[in-house]
Order: structure tokens, then C-alpha cells, then sequence
């Protein structure tokens, strides 16, 4: 880590690494304010599930966009792209430090890099069309479908995550322009003096303490907090779709067994935590650090 002064710190990591307790620490060691940078933390009642930091837990230190948005509302990262560069901003001339802070790599990189997104149009009709398409022919011929207009899009989307499939039909549709052709507008040429601070550990070590983290949740009432989502109705929408409530939202149907729903939300927050590494390897440029912190609080209390 090379000593400036940054205009934006991005802490990332896997699920259960330790984020929230070095924002925490770092924020009252540069005199800093968080920025949320979990893509589920924007909603309202989705606490226990997704880790949201709690009032006392966050001992005085500002905290931005949490709870910003209603469960059901949907929310994308060309809108979180908008959102976090204006409160960098703001927390900027404030004199403050901003610290973007979660495990959503691909809303992080938006921020700090030239990402520039197709214009998210939302066509009701096509949407309401394609659903009721799904619900006659299934999944696995919407995805066929989806292939045959944009092959490459498709083969990163799995059949049965009917949302991204029928979002990127949508996006075909109604502009004309594949999924994957958007891709390529996403620049890597930096917006700002940043730094990104990744949290590692052993991966035996960290699916240990994903698995203890969901047995903490569900002490905690993860269970009580989805059923009161379920029973107001609030189902097929874009927040019920993170892990913990989908799962749970399986057993409320009767799909599976509690127990078998408990093994589910631990199995998909290890793949998660995976496929959130692979992430952050891949497209960011991250200055790892162990789980104690030494380094960065050395670093910047120099």
C-alpha cells in the first residue's frame, strides 16, 4: 500500500471476513464515514439475513444508503453507481474520508472505475409477457431462448435463475442490446485516488465461521424476520432472492425441511463467499490483508 491521500477506501471480502469491525476501526482511526456497498443491505427489513450493521454496533460513525429502498422495489447497479459517486461527493467536502464497505464486488467496482451501463429501461408489458411465458413453457426453454438471442449471456446464467434470464431478454428487446455487449462498455481506467482493502483468511477457516454465522442468525430470528416478509406477501421480488430468505421462503412453501433449509442457506453462502473471491481476484486491483488488520492500522496510523 502506497502512502496519499485517497479520496475513496473500499474495504471488500467474502461473506463473515470481518468487514463491518475494520470499517469500524478505520473510520475512527482517518475520520471516516461508511457507504454501504452490499447490493442487499439497501432494504428495508433485511437485517439479520444480511448482516446489516446495528445502531450500537456502528458507535457514532455515519453510515449511507442502508435501508433506502423498500423490499419490494427493485434496485440496480447503474442506479447504486449514481448514488455512491454523489455521496463520495458530499462526504468529500465534508473533509471526510469515504469508505465504501461490503461484499457486492461488481457495485464497488461500478463506483471506481469508468463503468458506463446500458439505459436501464424498465418495459412493464414485456415484463408481465415474459413471466407469463415462464410459467408455460419452464425455465430451462425460457434459458434456451435466451440463447439463442445471446448465446454468450446465457452461458453465464444458470436456467433456473429466472430473473437474470428474463432481464437479459428484456434487455434485447426493448434496446437491442445483448447482456454481454454491455459488458464491454465496463471500463478498468480509474474515477479516483482509491484504495481497495481486501480481508483473506484460509478457506477452511472462513466456511467455519459462515457456518457459525448462520447458526448466530437463526438465533437471532433470521427465521422470525423472512416469515414476516412471507406472510405480507412479499415473494417474488429482487430482495427475496438473497441467500437466507429464498431458502427459508422454500420451507414456509413446504418444498423442504428445516433442517435441509438450514444445510441450503450455509452450502450457498460458502459458494457465494467463493465466487465473491474469484470476483475480486479477477477485476479489481485489491491490496490483500490477514483478518488482524495489523497492516492497515499501522499503515494509516503512521
Amino acid at each position: 500500500m502506497a502512502k496519499k491521500n485517497y479520496d475513496v477506501i473500499a474495504i471488500i471480502g467474502p461473506t463473515a471476513s470481518g468487514k463491518t469491525a475494520l470499517s469500524i476501526r478505520l473510520a475512527k482511526l482517518i475520520d471516516g464515514e461508511i457507504i454501504n456497498g452490499d447490493s442487499m443491505q439497501v432494504y428495508k427489513g433485511l437485517d439479520i439475513g444480511t448482516a446489516k450493521i446495528t445502531a450500537d454496533e456502528m458507535e457514532g460513525i455515519p453510515h449511507h444508503l442502508l435501508d433506502i429502498k423498500e423490499p419490494t422495489e427493485s434496485f440496480s447497479v447503474a442506479e447504486y453507481q449514481q448514488l455512491v459517486r454523489a455521496k463520495i461527493a458530499e462526504v468529500n467536502a465534508r473533509g471526510k474520508v469515504p469508505i465504501i464497505v461490503g461484499g457486492t464486488g461488481l457495485y464497488v467496482q461500478s463506483v471506481l472505475y469508468d463503468f458506463q451501463f446500458t439505459k436501464e429501461e424498465v418495459n412493464e408489458k414485456a415484463r408481465t409477457r415474459y413471466y407469463q411465458e415462464l410459467e408455460k413453457i419452464g425455465p430451462e426453454a425460457m434459458h434456451a431462448k435466451l440463447a439463442m438471442l445471446d448465446p454468450e449471456t446465457a452461458s453465464s446464467i444458470h436456467p433456473n435463475n429466472t430473473r437474470r434470464v428474463i432481464r437479459a431478454l428484456e434487455m434485447v428487446e426493448l434496446s437491442g442490446t445483448s447482456k454481454a455487449a454491455d459488458e464491454h462498455n465496463r471500463g478498468d481506467i480509474s474515477l479516483y485516488n482509491h484504495l481497495i482493502i481486501g480481508l483473506e483468511m484460509e478457506r477452511e477457516k472462513l466456511y467455519e465461521r459462515i457456518n457459525l454465522r448462520v447458526d448466530i442468525m437463526l438465533e437471532q430470528g433470521l427465521a422470525q424476520e423472512v416469515r414476516s416478509l412471507y406472510d405480507a406477501g412479499i415473494r417474488d421480488v429482487q430482495a427475496m432472492k438473497a441467500i437466507g430468505y429464498k431458502e427459508l421462503c422454500a420451507y414456509f412453501d413446504g418444498f423442504v425441511s428445516y433442517e435441509d433449509a438450514v444445510n441450503q442457506i450455509k452450502q450457498n453462502s460458502r459458494r457465494y463467499a467463493k465466487r465473491q473471491l474469484t470476483y475480486f481476484r479477477n477485476k479489481m486491483d485489491v491490496q490483500w490483508v490477514g483478518t488482524d488488520w495489523a497492516q492497515v492500522i499501522a499503515f494509516f496510523g503512521e
